[in-house]
């Protein structure tokens, strides 16, 4: 690599005249410097001259952050009904949201958001029938609400409980052990806490896994790998035991009790994808962590015991997945039993009450069987209509468990099972201010470019007309295995109920037909994920839904790198592009932060010729191409997103600013205090109604509560 010489570099003319964009004067942007960065792959020089974007803390970067948010926020301001979106985004959210109860010790706990709290508030009970009290406020943490509660680890007896936090919403966290009794300080801080997790072992100590360089302080400081540490409570954390990692090096390394503490249960991996398996006979002091399976061909965990008998949820040879067991003296993968076979369809267990509950996702949609611990059937659990069904973990003595049921136009509602007669009661309804029977709900395959069938969801006010002029946001992920199925979000029902279509189909890189679905979104199979997203568009044009002039592609993270290359790809698709928080340079990505772990996904440009070449072709940065008429833009991330650093979309708006040929606006909106994701509610509602503002101002649209703002 070399770096030559800083060429300032104007785009637009806003350094020259100092002038704001309006609404109605688009195209000019602060200046962006460019770099003489020349990086060398494979014989082939790459140029990557907003380099210096990548250095977050810089005063360079923290003016670029400014100039570029200053001309953003004067364009969205003087969009005359934004403020009455985020007035009716307001007023839908303004209800109480009250998340399941979980037992621990005598307590049941559960969250509540009396409507537009910045973060919901830990509240706790003794007994199901107890007086509902706080116990944790997360509001009070810091002066603007964004500071989040990360994790909770309570030990078995309940009486100690490690809150973890993190400042801005970031990954990275800190920890603090309290008596629940008193709520007093037992520990001081534990810092330095990043994809880190905590389980007890009595009340004497605690496993706890950390990155063994610590983190920095920049955001894109390397998390080289993890080690598995025990902590006597009450020691100096420099005293703490290693575990595993100490020799055998891992990205991530995390261990976890089962329910009777006897046995310790050892994941490591170096991705997102396939992970090791090993167990420790606590009940036999000096004993030695014996392999349950190695290598990261395939993914496993210990979902409960029975005895000595480990139960594991795998898909090893079971693409759908399946559950083993195996007894924990002898656990080697040769010597797995079979317990629920693989089927169809894919499969995701919890258990509870000496039960395993096997979660079936049938064409996206929840089905949920119950199994006694020896595999056997006992009953499809009748859930309450067609949707996403969570929830169903316990503790084995339970008699009645709790569960999520949600669809698009159904509001997360709270039921009560009864293990042993399968009865479900409604326990809480969230008072929703809209009548889901004024929408509908339609699944429909559509045939992507190679002839694969896809699923997608559409939703929409009931009678709407298919004359190709309804706004139809088109959201999306495809990647990780992450499934996308049916879920309510209330901040939807504002594009819906102003006649807007919601569409979410489940491109091939996601979880929703198991590993073989996963892999075909994968590395040199990546395109096939873009291919299934234009071809949702364009089903949605054809069927006269939509036009390009009223479509607005979105998706975050690594489904903001698809909104990125797809916009790349075919800027005649959509009218409006949002890519949130993108992962937007594929030769560099692996570089910063955790995303070495994304290369079983995505491939990395050291690999081989062909994989460099394969994602220089999509990656979002590289492929924009100058002179070229791309969608109107509002590219967002976060000043403390340390998951995907803001670099990305620094880069990326700055390039696409350069190359816009056309007259819609490209414009990047960078949150502060927040990090992957919106850090409290009202910073969420406010980039939502920058969203929806931004999509109608730029289609055109003048939507129903304009009208009635007037």
């Amino acid at each position: 690599m070399k770096s030559l010489r800083i060429l300032p570099v104007v785009i637009g003319v806003l350094a020259a005249c100092k002038q704001t964009p309006t609404a109605e004067t688009v195209g000019q942007y602060p200046a962006s410097v460019k770099v003489d960065t020349v990086d060398t792959y494979f014989g082939t020089e790459i140029p990557d001259p907003y380099r210096w974007m990548e250095n977050d803390t810089s005063k360079q970067t923290a003016a670029w952050v400014g100039a570029q948010n200053e001309v953003t926020f004067s364009y969205l301001k003087n969009i005359t009904y934004r403020d009455a979106v985020r007035a009716r985004l307001l007023e839908l959210n303004n209800y109480e949201k009250i998340g399941a109860p979980f037992r621990r010790g005598e307590y049941y706990y559960f969250y509540k958001n009396t409507g537009l709290q910045n973060q919901s508030v830990l509240y706790r009970k003794r007994g199901e029938q107890g007086e509902p009290e706080i116990f944790l406020d997360p509001n009070t943490f810091s002066k603007d609400g964004t500071t989040t509660m990360r994790g909770l680890s309570f030990s078995k007896d309940g009486s100690l409980l490690a809150l973890q936090f993190a400042k801005g919403g970031a990954d990275r966290a800190e920890a603090v052990v309290i008596r629940t009794s008193d709520k007093t300080l037992v520990e001081d801080t534990i810092r330095n806490m990043k994809q880190s997790g905590i389980s007890w072992k009595g009340n004497d100590g605690y496993y706890i896994n950390r990155f063994v360089e610590g983190l920095k302080n920049n955001l894109a400081a390397k998390n080289e790998y993890q080690q598995l540490y025990y902590h006597k409570l009450g020691t100096s954390p420099t005293q703490d035991k290693v575990i595993f990692g100490d020799k055998e090096k891992r990205r991530f390394v995390s261990g976890y009790l089962t329910e009777d503490e006897n046995y310790l249960i050892i994941t490591t991996s170096e991705s997102t994808t396939g992970n090791e398996l090993y167990v420790q006979d606590l009940t036999k002091p000096g004993s030695k962590i014996l392999p349950i399976k190695t290598g990261f061909d395939s993914d496993q965990s210990v979902i409960e015991n029975n005895g000595s008998k480990l139960i594991i949820e795998t898909n090893l040879n079971a693409p759908n997945a399946k559950v083993v067991w195996v007894d924990a003296a002898n656990p080697g993968y040769e010597n797995w039993k079979n317990l629920i076979a693989e089927t169809t369809n894919v499969l995701n267990t919890a258990s509870s009450g000496g039960k395993i509950f096997a979660f079936y996702l049938v064409d996206v949609k929840t089905q949920v069987k119950q199994y006694n611990l020896e595999g056997k059937l006992e009953r499809e659990v009748q859930l309450p209509g067609i949707g996403t069904a969570g929830g169903f973990g316990g503790w084995s003595d339970d008699k009645d468990v709790y569960y999520t049921f949600t669809s698009f136009t159904y509001p997360p509602t709270i039921f009560k099972y009864n293990i042993a007669s399968g009865k479900s009661t409604e326990y809480q309804r969230p008072a929703v201010k809209f009548n889901p029977e004024d929408y509908e709900t339609q699944q429909v395959f559509y045939t992507s470019k190679d002839g694969t069938q896809i699923p997608m969801f559409i939703v929409h006010k009931k009678g709407i007309t298919l004359n190709g002029k309804n706004p139809t946001w088109l959201y999306a992920y495809g990647g990780f295995s992450i499934s996308l199925t049916p879920s309510f979000s209330t901040s939807r029902m504002v594009w819906l109920e102003n006649g807007g279509v919601y569409a979410q189909p489940n491109l091939r890189g996601g979880g929703e037909y198991g590993e073989a679905w996963h892999l075909a979104g994968t590395k040199m199979k990546k395109q096939n994920v873009f291919d299934d997203f234009i071809a949702a568009g364009e089903y949605l044009i054809n069927e006269k839904y939509t036009s390009s002039n009223y479509l607005a592609i979105n998706g975050g993270s690594n489904g903001g790198l698809l909104v990125g290359a797809v916009m790349a790809q075919r800027p005649d698709l959509a009218k409006v592009a949002v890519p949130q928080v993108g992962v937007m340079d594929m030769l560099r990505y692996h570089k910063f932060t955790i995303g070495a772990a994304w290369a079983t996904d995505y491939g990395t440009s050291q690999d081989s010729k062909e994989m460099f070449e394969y994602l220089k072709a999509y990656s979002p940065v590289h492929a924009l191409k100058p002179g070229t008429s791309y969608p109107a833009t509002l590219v967002t991330t976060a000043d403390h997103d340390d998951r995907v650093v803001p670099a990305h979309s620094f880069k990326f708006a700055a390039t696409l600013q350069e190359h816009q040929a056309g007259t819609n606006p490209v414009l990047i909106r960078i949150d502060v205090n927040s990090a992957h994701g919106s850090s409290n509610i009202t910073k969420s509602i406010d980039l939502i109604a920058d969203y929806y503002a931004f999509a109608w101002y730029n289609m055109g649209v003048v939507p129903p509560i304009a009208k009635e703002d007037q």
